[in-house]
C-alpha cells in the first residue's frame, strides 16, 4: 500500500530528525531553485518542515539572474571576474534594491505562507555583517568580503522561533555599501554560528573530478582535495566561490558542507534525511 510506504519513509527519517534536533543549518538559496516557480515553493515548504521538526534553518540568498535582468533593462552589462560581479556605484544600488527589497521579501512571504515565521534581514541590519573591500581580483568596485558576523542577532531570532532570511549586502568601515558574494556570506554566517551544516543549492549535481564526465561526481570531499581541484582547474568559474566557502566553513568549525542540485525537487530533504544523500559533501 502507498500509505505504508509513506509511513516507512517517515520512520527511516527518524534517526536523522533525532540527530539534528536543535541544530543549526545554513542554507544558501539561489539558482534554478529560485528561478523556477514550482521549485521555489517546494524549497520554502522544505525549510518550514525543517523548522517544525526542530532544526533551525537560516536562509542566505543570492539573486544573480534577477540582478542581471534588471541591469539589462537599465542598459547595463553584467561583468564577472572569477564568479564575482563587477560592481560600480550604480550597480551596487540596483543589487541592493533587488536583493534586500524584491527577492528577500518574496522569500519571507512564501515561508510565512507555508506556516513558518520568517524575518527578512540584510547584512546592514544591526551590523549583522561588517565588510571590507575585496581586492583579491583587483579593484572590481563595491565588492566586499565579510570581516565580521554579529551572530547574536541571528541567535536571538532563532530562539524566538523565527527563520532569518538574509540578503548579502553589508556596510564597510568606510561607510560604503558592499555587495557580498552570497556563497561567501553563507559560509561566514555558518562558521560564526558553529552550524551543523552549510547547504549550498546550485545548478549542478555537485563537484566533478572531470566536469565533462558526468560519472565522475565526487560524493565525499576533504578540504585538501577540494583546494587541489581548484588549482588543477577541475573546479572553475562560479563553482570556485562555492567550493572555497565550503572549505573555509568546515575549517572554521562547521561540521559538514554540502553542494547539492537545487533543480531536484526536495533536494534539501534528500540530503539530510536519507542515507544516500545527493551532491557533494565537504568535510575537514
Amino acid at each position: 500500500m502507498e500509505a505504508i510506504k509513506k509511513a516507512e519513509i517517515l520512520v527511516k527519517a527518524l534517526p536523522y530528525i533525532q540527530e539534528f534536533h536543535g541544530k543549526t543549518f545554513v542554507i544558501k538559496y539561489g539558482g534554478s531553485a529560485m528561478e523556477n516557480g514550482e521549485l521555489e515553493h517546494i524549497v520554502m515548504k522544505d525549510i518550514v518542515l525543517l523548522k517544525l521538526v526542530g532544526i533551525n534553518p537560516i536562509v542566505v540568498h543570492g539573486g544573480g539572474p534577477k540582478i542581471n535582468e534588471v541591469l539589462k533593462k537599465m542598459g547595463k552589462k553584467s561583468e564577472f571576474v572569477n564568479g564575482l560581479r563587477v560592481t560600480d556605484r550604480e550597480t551596487m544600488e540596483i543589487v541592493e534594491m533587488v536583493l534586500s527589497g524584491k527577492i528577500n521579501k518574496k522569500i519571507v512571504s512564501l515561508i510565512n505562507k507555508y506556516g513558518g515565521k520568517a524575518v527578512g534581514l540584510s547584512g546592514k541590519d544591526g551590523g549583522l555583517l561588517s565588510a571590507e573591500k575585496d581586492l583579491s581580483q583587483g579593484d572590481i568596485g563595491f565588492v566586499g568580503y565579510v570581516k565580521e558576523v554579529n551572530a547574536k542577532i541571528i541567535e536571538v531570532m532563532v530562539k524566538e522561533g523565527y527563520i532569518p532570511v538574509i540578503a548579502p549586502v553589508a556596510f564597510g568601515q568606510d561607510g560604503e555599501t558592499y555587495n557580498i558574494n552570497a556563497d561567501t556570506a553563507a559560509g561566514e554566517i555558518a562558521a560564526s554560528l558553529g552550524a551543523e551544516k552549510l547547504i549550498m543549492l546550485t545548478d549542478v549535481e555537485g563537484v566533478y573530478e572531470n566536469y565533462a564526465d558526468k560519472t565522475s561526481l565526487i560524493s565525499h570531499l576533504d578540504t585538501v582535495t577540494a583546494l587541489k581541484l581548484i588549482e588543477e582547474g577541475a573546479v572553475d568559474g562560479g563553482m570556485i566561490p562555492k567550493v572555497l566557502c565550503c572549505v573555509n566553513a568546515v575549517k572554521k568549525g562547521v561540521k559538514k558542507a554540502h553542494i547539492i542540485d537545487g533543480r531536484v525537487p526536495h533536494s534539501i530533504l534528500l540530503e539530510i534525511f536519507t542515507e544516500e544523500g545527493i551532491g557533494t559533501m565537504v568535510v575537514q
